[in-house]
């Protein structure tokens, strides 16, 4: 297939093979480290976001060693500019394992929204090298990620989970993934962000749903797919691009390769026929045995050349402010 070659990830370091001085630099380039081994300045990654000023203009950036985190993670708002860097995307894992039906001690549903296992409500938050996970499994609703804050960017890293795996929660929201791989069955890219995922793997565990955006009506944008690849477990054999969450949600696929567990009518309704004439799900020079057009939806949309040039990620992204994630990527 083509476009696969960010699937083997790059490790940022590798620090058990670095002389002992380049390590020390190394690590002090960072302003915290989170080891479980008692290595850093943290043993917890909580520990290390509740250390951060508020209201810093600087950024932060917390290198997280290899290991497994079963934390519940919260960035509060005010807590902006930060940076997560993992030591290794497969082996630097944040997970926790709450769904939506598991009772609090008031004895109420967590609910789709408080299962996630990461809330991200500061601005300008940036990860590299990290597994992201929610663990509870194929149980319903189980967020692993929940992004509340503006212009949040993610490079290199993983979404693990089955159903609601990754929410672009915030309405006024942007957010930018290159090169990451996300997993997950039922509307497990879902919410009212505009979000860019590029060049990532977007990988389907069971039949099911990709998206299920909740657009603003009026918002230019929702999801949009670049360059990507949509894969899918053995047996897996009927997945939808999408469905509309709420009236004017908004799925568009570029330049992406499909497998033939892509439906052949690509998108559903949601049995909400009056979404129909709200939502915007639309396609462009797709590939793979998924991408064959001939069978669609007749309210979903084939755009032509004119109509994809508007579908830039600095277009998608610039908003008011200008905003240019590529500013943030770092390089090994």
């Amino acid at each position: 297939m083509k476009k696969i070659f960010f699937l083997i990830f790059p490790v940022l370091v590798l620090l058990g093979s670095t002389p002992k001085n380049d390590t020390d630099a190394f690590l002090q380039s960072f302003d915290f480290v989170v080891a479980q081994d008692g290595s850093g300045d943290f043993l917890t990654v909580q520990e290390a976001i509740n250390a951060v000023p508020m209201f810093r203009r600087e950024r932060t950036t917390i290198f997280i060693r290899k290991g497994i985190y079963k934390e519940r993670l919260i960035l509060s708002r005010g807590k902006n500019n930060v940076s997560f860097i993992g030591e290794c995307v497969y082996n630097t894992i944040l997970t926790y394992d709450n769904f939506h039906q598991r009772q609090t001690m008031f004895g109420e549903n967590t609910g789709t929204s408080g299962s996630s296992s990461f809330f991200i409500f500061g601005n300008d938050f940036f990860a590299k090298n990290i597994t992201f996970q929610n663990s509870a499994g194929p149980v319903g609703q189980a967020v692993a990620v929940l992004v509340y804050g503006d212009r949040a960017m993610f490079q290199n890293c993983r979404f693990l989970g089955y159903q609601d795996t990754l929410y672009p929660f915030g309405r006024n929201s942007r957010q930018f993934y290159i090169d990451c791989y996300i997993e997950g069955s039922v509307d497990f890219i879902f919410g009212s962000s505009t979000a860019v995922f590029y060049r990532s793997r977007i990988h389907s565990n069971r039949n099911g749903y990709i998206t299920a955006p909740s657009t603003p009506q009026g918002n230019a944008f929702g999801f949009v797919f670049i360059d990507c690849v949509l894969t899918a477990d053995e047996g897996v054999t009927r997945v939808y691009l999408g469905r509309p969450w709420r009236n004017y949600g908004q799925s568009v696929f570029i330049n992406t390769e499909m497998g033939a567990h892509i439906a052949p009518e690509g998108w559903h309704n949601w049995r909400r026929p009056e979404a129909e004439s709200t939502a915007f799900f639309a396609e462009y020079n797709n590939t793979g045995i998924g991408a064959n057009t001939q069978n669609r939806v007749t309210w979903s949309h084939q755009l032509t050349s004119e109509q994809s040039a508007k579908y830039t990620i600095k277009k998608i992204l610039a908003g008011n402010d200008g905003w240019n994630p590529f500013e943030l990527i770092q390089h090994d």
